[in-house]
């Protein structure tokens, strides 16, 4: 049984996209990373794709992140990093993706990496044989944009971060939590969204 048709914002966020100057940081010896916001429609409804980590890896276990990670020696930019990436992670191939933009860079509390995260359209017609490392990913999440900007899903709370008690944004998908570093980032797309402008 297929969804009823819903809104595609594919149009709006690649929009306003051109118009923004996305904010860079400079390494200053952390880390660099690269991240992919994926979008595509699915019965006319926008999604978004995340990933939920497996224990085995590094960094960020068990949590909900965009695919993405670490530049490598070989890499020729972020933009490259984050494609490469999410064909590891989760088989989609660099030349299915039209990069639209960016998002500001961020600085994530505990790792320590400056992430720049690229926004992506998936233009190949569902379903995708999305194939997932099983070592990296446990599984994939298709997510409708509808949902994430439904304020009855976005939660505030106070997590501990080494030291630290920091109150942040987090959105809820079924028993999941999108919170840290790729709610901050989530959180961009969505103010885009909500924004007067281009596209509005």
């Amino acid at each position: 049984m297929t969804s009823p048709p819903g809104p595609s914002f594919i149009e709006q966020i690649k929009e306003k996209l051109r118009a923004h100057e996305p904010r860079r940081i400079p390494p200053e010896g952390r880390p660099p990373a690269g991240v992919l916001l994926l979008l595509y429609d699915v019965d006319g409804r926008t999604h978004l794709l995340f990933t939920r980590r497996t224990d085995l890896v590094e960094h960020h276990k068990g949590q909900i992140c965009f695919p993405g990670g670490a530049r490598e020696e070989g890499d020729s930019d972020l933009l490259r990093t984050a494609l490469r990436e999410t064909s590891e992670e989760v088989g989609v191939r660099p030349e299915d993706v039209e990069p639209i933009g960016q998002l500001d860079d961020i600085v994530t509390f505990g790792s320590n990496f400056v992430i720049s995260p690229y926004v992506g359209v998936l233009f190949v017609p569902p379903p995708y044989p999305f194939d997932h490392a099983r070592h990296e990913v446990e599984e994939v999440l298709e997510v409708p944009l509808e949902h994430l900007l439904d304020s009855g899903n976005v939660v505030r709370e106070v997590r501990r971060l080494g030291e630290r008690d920091i109150e942040m944004q987090s959105y809820r998908f079924g028993d999941q939590v999108i919170w840290g570093a790729t709610a901050r980032i989530l959180r961009q797309l969505l103010d885009f969204l909500a924004k007067e402008g281009p596209g509005s």
